[in-house]
């Protein structure tokens, strides 16, 4: 039988693999589970991602594209006259009120690299690249605080229920902008 030609194929397992983990969590994601949901053969899982752990890289490099398009739909980063705490909390902000469920699993991918160490360079390179671009608006010790600031500001929300608090936010992140360290 000849081999069907299929270049979509690999995209749709990873986007298989994020609604598997989204409605099961990381537990319940397997090659086999994968391919159920792809409709490809398992082979088909194990041919793209020799291991659960580069799915589940593939699965966190994409689901971390969802607050980067909030950042880059806002555009105000890079604009010197922007308020850069009132533009953060209003980031954090249109995310945590989007697509919930979409947030929730990018956190829990993001925080599956405490166990799975494959997972921990792609964690740290969405980090470090959004420190990155804070720093060309301040120092990068103040860039790395405020992306902790703004992770921990995230998970409290995801993790509690609680809603949003924007003028929190803002204040925290001013604070922190006024700090001369």
């Amino acid at each position: 039988m000849a081999r069907r030609h299929d270049p979509e194929r690999r995209q749709r397992i990873i986007d298989a693999a994020i609604r598997v983990v989204g409605r099961k969590g990381i537990a319940g994601l397997s090659h086999r589970t994968a391919a159920a949901e792809a409709d490809v053969p398992l082979g088909s899982t194990t041919y793209h991602f020799a291991t659960l752990d580069e799915l589940l890289v593939a699965a966190l490099r994409q689901t971390n594209e969802g607050f980067a398009k909030v950042m880059h739909s806002r555009g105000a980063l890079g604009d010197p006259r922007t308020d850069l705490a009132e533009e953060l909390a209003g980031m954090m902000g249109e995310w945590l009120s989007g697509d919930r469920a979409g947030a929730e699993l990018e956190y829990e991918l993001y925080l599956a690299a405490l166990r799975r160490p494959a997972l921990r360079p792609v964690a740290a390179e969405w980090a470090e690249g959004f420190a990155g671009l804070l720093a060309e608006r301040t120092d990068p010790d103040t860039a790395s605080a405020l992306t902790a600031l703004m992770e921990g500001i995230c998970l409290q929300v995801l993790l509690t229920d609680r809603p949003y608090d924007e003028h929190y936010a803002r204040t925290a992140l001013g604070r922190l902008l006024r700090t001369d360290g």
